[in-house]
Formats: C-alpha cells, structure tokens, sequence
C-alpha cells in the first residue's frame, strides 16, 4: 500500500474511532426517579446498585408510599417499598440493574417491573441465605416472568 494511502487510512480510523469513544463517553445515563420512605436503609443500598450500573438517580422521600403506587397503578400484590420510574417505566422494588437495562433496551409493552416483598439476595437485600426470586413485568395485559435469579 502507498504510504500516503496508509496515512489517509489511519486518520480516517482515527478520526471514527474518536467519534465513537466520544459519543459513548457523553452518552447521558438514564435518569430514575425514587420514591422512598425516609428511613428505610435498604433503599439506599439499591439506589447505590443503580448508581454503581450506571443511572443516575433522583431520590425523594415521602411520609406515604400508597398515593404514589395507587397514582401510577402499581398492583397491590406486586408492591414492594419503594417505587421507581424511569422513562416511562415503572419499577417497583428491589429490581436488579441488569432487568432496567434490559427492560430500557427491549421497550417492551408493559407498564413496568416488580419484585414483590423485600426477598434476601435481591440489590439492596444482601445477606445470608439468598432467596430465589422472580423480577414480574406488569401492565394492561396481565403479570408474566421477566426474569429469575438467586441460587
């Protein structure tokens, strides 16, 4: 190959390469709303599972969960203590980073995800003994498995 040709090659590739890095580094994370209880630690810990898998998070504390769950329509069966929404999605308890990326690539049509109760093992519910758990996608066309995890 001509020297000049390699050159213009290698610029070219430089310059593409440049423009990807660029593109995924200013890339804006994807922005969640919390609603929380004021004392509840573990929360917290899920809210920094989120953040260390790249959200950013807005936390607000609230005296009353129900209204907001009643307000956007989180089945009672499915609730868990605290609520999330991220673009459009609802998430509903300790649901692990891995399911909302997932759930915010896939835009499948379904009002949101939940993990019901407060299971052992679930982002933010570490500890001894972990529980099998299943992450629920819900919305107007019913409950169905999004996931499954635990030992």
């Amino acid at each position: 190959m001509h020297k000049r040709s390699t050159s213009h090659l290698f610029a070219t590739l430089t310059f593409i390469a440049g423009i990807a890095f660029a593109s995924a580094a200013t890339a804006d994370p994807a922005r969640v709303q919390v609603y929380k209880s004021p004392t509840c630690g573990c929360c917290n810990k899920w809210i920094e599972h989120l953040e260390s898998n790249g959200f950013s998070v807005n936390a607000t504390d609230v005296p009353d969960l129900a209204p907001i769950k009643a307000e956007n329509r989180v089945p009672r069966r499915l609730a868990s203590c605290h609520t999330a929404i991220v673009d459009g999605y609802l998430v509903e308890g300790h649901v692990p980073a891995i399911d909302v990326h997932r759930l915010l690539r896939e835009r499948p049509k379904v009002s949101g995800l939940a993990v019901p109760g407060m299971p052992i093992g679930s982002p933010g519910m570490e500890g001894p003994n972990p529980e099998r758990y299943q992450v629920l996608s819900f919305g107007p066309e019913g409950v169905s498995v999004f996931s499954t995890h635990g030992p």
